[in-house]
């Protein structure tokens, strides 16, 4: 037990590490500055953060959620994105096991939440997170080559559909980034839990954007990166337990 705890605390820990990461990404891929060659910076006052100020999650504790030099309040998504990553890679690792899908699906997770922000915000998937799920997808075909007609197919399946909306629409009816989305996530997942995903993301969209349309007056403009992401989640932990569930009736 002792050691099973320890196991999950430097799961959360590297989860936390990354989360900071996935921060820098969230605010400068929209900006399009580099998110490697720059040195972490206070966005009021331009301080150059030392590595006592970038302990994830703590730092933002002991600094009271102030930059240490101007004393400008700190946007409370650095600690909440830190943390609900570290509990997300525990929660993948409690479920999925200590595996290599386990890390591949961390790793997507952290992937879908940067995306997830990005469009939220600004209604456009970056490409570059779109290249990270892809090489995501081909280690996975690496790893379970047996089943790669499965991913092959994952692939296609739901982002040929989306496509043809794309075109038919002319870009209006779906994004050119939710197709991508889908094809690459298609071939971490393989097509069934591909096609759930997309129906889950698809069922979430249209109740809580309604939600939101009614509540907070929100534009009829969808961003639906955040959603299709929520689905392919919950299809990625739960979706064979869900299929088995549904299939029983039949």
């Amino acid at each position: 037990m002792p050691v099973t705890i320890f196991l999950y605390m430097i799961i959360f820990l590297y989860g936390i590490v990354i989360g900071s990461f996935m921060n820098v990404c969230i605010y400068r891929i929209p900006e399009k500055q580099d998110i490697v060659k720059v040195r972490s910076h206070c966005m009021s006052c331009g301080y150059v953060l030392k590595w006592y100020d970038l302990v994830p999650l703590f730092s933002y504790i002991f600094l009271g959620g102030k930059c240490r030099k101007c004393k400008t309040k700190l946007s409370i998504q650095y600690p909440l994105i830190e943390a609900a990553n570290g509990f997300v890679w525990v929660a993948v690792v409690l479920i999925n096991g200590v595996n290599v899908d386990s890390l591949l699906y961390c790793l997507l997770t952290s992937a879908l939440i940067v995306l997830s922000v990005i469009d939220f915000r600004t209604y456009e998937i970056p490409i570059g997170i779109n290249i990270f799920i892809l090489t995501l997808g081909l280690v996975r075909l690496i790893t379970d080559y047996h089943n790669w007609i499965s991913y092959l197919i994952g692939f296609f399946c739901v982002s040929v559909f989306l496509t043809i909306i794309y075109y038919a629409t002319k870009g209006r009816g779906i994004g050119g980034g939710d197709v991508k989305l889908m094809a690459v996530c298609g071939l971490v997942l393989g097509w069934k839990l591909t096609v759930l995903s997309f129906v889950i993301g698809c069922i979430l969209g249209s109740i809580i954007h309604v939600l939101r349309m009614k509540l907070s007056g929100e534009s009829h403009v969808l961003a639906m990166g955040p959603y299709l992401s929520m689905g392919i989640v919950i299809a990625m932990l739960w979706g064979d337990q869900f299929i088995e569930w549904y299939l029983r009736f039949y």
